[in-house]
């Protein structure tokens, strides 16, 4: 169902095309709004091919910005922040740099333009008043088909942009189509290449993989192409790396992350990474004792993150945010024991949420069981903030007015009083002055 976004920028498009036309222009849709409006989804964004070049454009439509004027792209808004993308039919020379044309020259002809776009299902152009559709690039099949197929040479096409093999992963994820023999192998033969693509690049293409549908898919197509030991060996290295069969019947990491993509519904980037690596600590610290162990594999991940998401650029709150998930997924297993103190701080942990969502796909995908996050759950619906975070008793200018001189026991006492509080111990200002006084003069003792 499209949204009141959505339909006020198909209604923008729509209105672009008339206006075009009557000043005796050929205007169309095209690209990815074609091929979604075909298979009956909703698109996000509205795109608009034209022979008016982007002065042109400019001078048609007051509220226009030209953002790629090498390329002939212009943004038309309105007011109210809807805004459509309008582009001049081009067609391209060679890529030297694996992402751009060295040149660009602007057409009339749609079928130049349509021949220049990277798969068949994104070459279709559409009359949205007529309905027709104009397929020069074996699109229409291809949809019918459930196939994302390259537009000519693969091979060609993945060397102009390397980052199209990615978004071959992508779509067939999403739409859960087949990628095509030929243009499957030719990202095979390719896959080395994509480390030749920005990180930054690379990241946003993998938080759509894993967040805009089908991730299990997603995941499952980086590593039949071969693309998943480039980008993340980390992530292959799961594969054949058994667990517990009491606490994990389901098979290896590898299995057991899958699954957890699978049951995995509207995440964050965060939430969806750090399902992909909450357990990436697990191959390099896997043993055999008196049975499979993983000891310190959620600190080890933790580091393991950390480089990952330096290494594909993350900002640091997203980093912090997914670092965070790998170190504390495995607390969860002891809340039933924590004193109130210890589950109260841990229940406040910054964007807990997903802490507990992780948790959640964790038990469905290993032994089912969900005790704990019901457990948790229940205690999260009884608890008030003040429960949960306290207003302070006093504080270190209550120490030092107290006679105490500051440093690093100040903390200490604080944390004490703080504890004490959380337990339900203590409830005034002079309750926790006395305590402070028995840890203070203790220290100082």
């Amino acid at each position: 169902m499209a949204t009141p976004v959505s339909a006020a920028r198909e209604t923008l498009a729509t209105a672009i095309i008339r206006d075009l036309r009557a000043r005796g222009h050929k205007a169309y849709l095209v690209g990815g709004c074609v091929r979604d409006r075909l298979l009956g989804i909703a698109p996000k964004d509205f795109d608009v091919g034209t022979d008016a070049i982007p002065e042109q454009v400019c001078r048609y439509f007051a509220s226009s910005q030209l953002v790629g004027a090498h390329f002939g792209v212009v943004i038309v808004g309105t007011p109210d922040g809807i805004h459509v993308e309008v582009a001049t039919f081009r067609s391209e020379s060679a890529y030297s740099d694996g992402r751009r044309p060295d040149a660009v020259r602007f057409e009339t002809n749609p079928e130049l333009d349509a021949r220049r776009r990277d798969f068949t299902i994104n070459g279709l152009i559409q009359d949205p008043i007529s309905g027709e559709v104009l397929d020069y690039v074996g699109g229409r099949a291809d949809l019918e088909g459930r196939i994302v197929r390259a537009i000519g040479d693969p091979e060609q096409r993945f060397r102009e942009d390397h980052l199209r093999m990615l978004r071959a992963v992508r779509l067939a994820a999403r739409l859960q189509f087949a990628i095509a023999p030929e243009t499957l192998a030719g990202i095979q033969r390719l896959a080395p290449a994509i480390i030749k693509t920005s990180p930054e690049r690379i990241r946003d293409e993998l938080i759509r993989i894993l967040t805009e549908g089908g991730a299990q898919r997603g995941l499952e197509l980086l590593d039949q192409t071969g693309l998943l030991p480039q980008i993340l060996p980390e992530v292959k290295a799961f594969q054949g790396v058994q667990q517990p069969p009491e606490f994990h019947p389901e098979g290896d990491v590898w299995t057991h992350v899958l699954l957890m993509l699978e049951w995995m519904r509207a995440a964050t980037p965060t939430l969806a990474f750090g399902v992909l690596l909450h357990d990436v600590g697990k191959p390099v610290t896997f043993r055999v004792a008196d049975r499979i162990r993983f000891d310190g594999h959620a600190e080890i991940g933790t580091e393991m993150a950390r480089q990952i998401l330096s290494r594909l650029r993350f900002s640091n709150e997203d980093a912090d945010r997914v670092e965070s998930l790998v170190a504390n997924h495995m607390r969860f297993k002891d809340v039933l024991q924590m004193r109130a103190s210890t589950l109260k701080r841990f229940l406040r942990l910054p964007h807990f949420d997903e802490h507990l969502e992780l948790h959640r796909l964790d038990c469905l995908a290993s032994n089912g069981s969900t005790e704990t996050y019901d457990f948790v759950r229940a205690r999260l619906a009884e608890l008030d903030e003040q429960e949960l975070r306290p207003a302070r008793l006093i504080s270190g200018r209550d120490l030092i007015e107290a006679g105490y001189i500051p440093g690093p026991e100040f903390g200490r006492a604080l944390e004490v009083i703080e504890t004490a509080q959380l337990e339900g111990e203590i409830q005034t200002r002079e309750q926790a002055l006395d305590l402070a006084r028995s840890v203070l003069d203790g220290v100082n003792g």
